[in-house]
């Protein structure tokens, strides 16, 4: 089985102390891809990110960074004089965080509309499963969006599995109503929706979490919808409490290791409810490590080990 996940992974600089700054690569549907890439070895899923960098050594980095973890890079678009973006991660002391973007100029927001980057869609409907998130969207110009969704839909024509997360940064729209607009056309291709509650309730105003729920499975799409602490909940309704509360050093990446392992867990024939334990496991995991990336000498919860679907 193949997985490509769409978007962009940045320089990520978080403190270390108040003067010093620690360098990493990070982006929310790439530490989805990372996490994927952990979770499963290639012989059972093998994992491409596509995207935009530049050639510079930072760039080089990355790469070299993504192959150490198994994940493909052959859908990587080099563009001359480009460089990554970046952002700084700051916490507060319940583990909170803020983030600060130098990304206006960065590769990837050239992703699928130029010559080098257009050539990456045509690949897109041959793998099994695609994931994105609104943040790959917000990079994207109106004319990307709609060749990205052109690849999608002939992808969901083909029986591939599109997966979103509709994670909502405002900083990277003009306003709502621009994310909603940018947002709604890709609906009808999804198969699989990750959403956080209070990304959608300041998106779509939904009052209660049955109101999200409600609106993806009438499009017959699967749900899993994140509430934080609250746990999550999936398509009937059903409540999965965090099986253990910690108090979080720093909760970047959480909800992006979560998908990641909702998802591989559906990939290899759970059921939605214990696809979502997992996803608590690995997200509680996270949360006790700052930055969005666990060190690598930190273990990964196991999975059941269900049969493939």
């Amino acid at each position: 089985m193949r997985l490509a996940a769409i978007g962009e992974c940045m320089l990520e600089l978080r403190h270390r102390e108040p003067a010093v700054l620690e360098l990493g690569f990070a982006g929310d549907s790439f530490n989805t891809a990372l996490y994927l890439a952990r979770l499963n070895p290639p012989g059972r899923l093998a994992i491409d990110y596509v995207t935009a960098l530049g050639d510079d050594p930072y760039s080089d980095a990355m790469l070299g960074a993504w192959r150490a973890e198994g994940i493909g890079v052959d859908h990587v678009a080099r563009l001359p004089g480009r460089l990554p973006g970046l952002y700084l991660i700051r916490t507060d002391e319940r583990g909170e965080r803020r983030f600060f973007y130098y990304r206006s100029a960065a590769a990837a927001r050239a992703l699928f509309s130029d010559d080098a980057t257009k050539l990456l869609l045509a690949a897109l409907p041959a793998y099994d499963v695609l994931y994105f998130t609104a943040v790959t969207l917000s990079i994207l110009g109106p004319d990307a969006r709609i060749a990205l969704r052109e690849a999608l839909a002939a992808a969901r024509g083909a029986g591939r599995q599109i997966v979103f997360d509709s994670n909502y940064r405002p900083a990277g729209w003009r306003d709502g109503a621009a994310a909603r607009a940018a947002i709604t056309p890709f609906l009808p291709h999804l198969t699989l929706a990750l959403p956080t509650f209070e990304d959608e309730q300041a998106l779509w105003g939904d009052a209660a979490p049955a109101d999200t729920i409600r609106r993806y499975a009438e499009r017959g799409i699967e749900v899993c919808l994140k509430r934080g602490i609250e746990g999550c909940a999936i398509a009937d309704g059903q409540e999965v409490p965090v099986p253990l509360r910690v108090a979080p050093l720093d909760t970047t990446g959480a909800g992006d290791a979560f998908n990641a392992a909702y998802l591989s867990a559906r990939l290899r024939g759970a059921p939605p409810i214990d696809a979502a334990r997992s996803g608590h496991l690995l997200g509680g995991t996270v949360i006790r490590y700052p930055g969005a990336i666990l060190p690598r000498e930190v273990a990964i919860p196991e999975l059941p080990d269900y049969r493939p679907r």
